[in-house]
């Protein structure tokens, strides 16, 4: 059947996709984004889409990597029930394919200076005997699963297109380091960050990260994690995983 002569004409031009992973340093997400908040139970994956959608349209979400340490229950707010309510998070997270990495947390003894009151300057003649938690291994982690990755594509030997972009989900100096030597060794991956930074309290970026990175977010907002919540019931291969009733 011929066309008439004032049809349309429409041009169908594909899309070049890239390839993102993303890489989420936990222990920083939650306490500079979602602490305190009733937007704990996050869908971490859409979120991310979202975000690096909203940057570039032709982002496409690959892979996503978590790092984070197991809860405490001796130190946590909540007990055994905050150990509890991350099991289950981890649950969902792994239930939307996210790779989850574990460190650990490492208690210390050791002295600090007392606190008297803000106008008091701190005082090495005036300590106190403390418990000292500090989350090992996370940063060190997350360095060598980005290179590592980056080696991959680098390397490949499949017919499957490579991964073109990197996201780290952090506001963490110490990430510097390992985002130079991509940026040094692999010129042709893109280096993209995501501060985990509330929309109203954000801060400017660490230069040591964004002089590694093509391209910065400065906050979440609070609508965009709204929109990004999991059901209250996420399905799993095995049981359920249920929001957690206080979150």
């Amino acid at each position: 059947m011929k066309k008439p002569a004032d049809a349309p004409v429409f041009s169908f031009q594909r899309i070049q996709l890239v390839r993102t992973a993303f890489f989420i340093d936990g222990y920083n997400l939650f306490y500079g984004l979602l602490a305190g908040t009733p937007y704990k139970w996050l869908d971490l994956p859409g979120l991310l889409e979202a975000i690096t959608h909203e940057n570039d349209p032709a982002s496409h979400l690959v892979e996503v990597h978590y790092f984070t340490s197991p809860v405490q229950p001796t130190l946590a707010t909540r007990g055994l029930l905050s150990k509890q309510a991350q099991d289950v998070y981890i649950r969902a997270l792994k239930a939307r394919d996210v790779i989850v990495h574990w460190g650990r947390h490492r208690l210390d003894h050791r002295k600090a200076p007392r606190f008297v009151s803000r106008g008091t300057p701190a005082s090495r003649q005036d300590q106190v005997d403390i418990w000292h938690l500090e989350e090992k291994e996370t940063d060190v982690r997350i360095g060598i699963a980005m290179y590592r990755l980056a080696a991959k594509q680098y390397w490949r030997t499949t017919s499957e297109p490579p991964i073109e972009q990197l996201v780290l989900v952090s506001g963490d100096t110490d990430m510097a380091p390992a985002l130079e030597a991509i940026r040094d060794d692999f010129p042709q991956l893109r280096i993209g960050i995501i501060l985990p930074h509330r929309q109203g309290i954000e801060r400017t970026p660490p230069g040591s990260l964004r002089n590694n990175a093509d391209w910065v977010r400065r906050y979440i907002s609070n609508n965009e994690l709204m929109s990004n919540q999991f059901p209250n019931r996420v399905h799993t291969r095995k049981k359920p995983a249920d929001k957690p009733d206080y979150w």
